[in-house]
């Protein structure tokens, strides 16, 4: 009895592990305090969750997740409404349809796969941004947060790879 207690307990935490993380990496992204002086604009730490549970454990990481992740980053970031969630569920798309060769890729293929989501994710933002304000933003800044997102994912992307062997496969279900 005490053991179901506990396999229910573990199901739960690795059940929204993912989604936590997302959320803490919208919290991280969008904090007042910038280390480089606010020189280069901050990564998209909430992309890396996204990305990493869409292919690995796309049941954890929906659709729905990806949107409710993407206003959550529009309201702290200030930006226009809607534009990160749209960019986010355009890029679990690319992901989902993509998931067979992505999954296939290492070292610095699996890092491109990444930035070729992350630009995508971009790429939508941009363009929606330029139809709100009607002109297009200079390129530069978004191509810094590229950047610095695929720059951040090297490390990152060990971290939940060990959260994802230690709290969220060993509760593995097939349903």
């Amino acid at each position: 009895m005490e053991r179901a207690g506990s396999i229910m307990n573990g199901r739960f935490l690795s059940t929204i592990t993912p989604v936590g993380l997302g959320i803490l990496g919208v919290l991280v992204a969008n904090f007042p305090v910038s280390v480089l002086g606010g020189l280069v604009s901050p990564p998209l730490f909430v992309f890396m969750p996204l990305y990493f549970w869409g292919m690995v454990r796309p049941d954890l990481m929906t659709p729905f997740w990806a949107f409710a992740l993407g206003i959550f980053q529009d309201f702290l970031s200030g930006g226009p409404p809607g534009v990160w969630a749209a960019a986010f569920v355009a890029a679990y798309f690319l992901i989902d349809r993509q998931r067979d060769m992505l999954a296939g890729l290492s070292g610095i293929g699996a890092i491109a796969g990444f930035a070729v989501s992350a630009l995508s994710a971009c790429i939508t933002a941009y363009v929606i941004v330029g139809f709100y304000y009607w002109h297009l933003p200079p390129v530069a800044p978004l191509l810094v947060e590229l950047a610095m997102t695929v720059l951040f994912y090297i490390p990152a992307v060990f971290v939940i790879g060990v959260i994802h062997r230690r709290v969220v496969g060993p509760y593995r279900s097939d349903f």
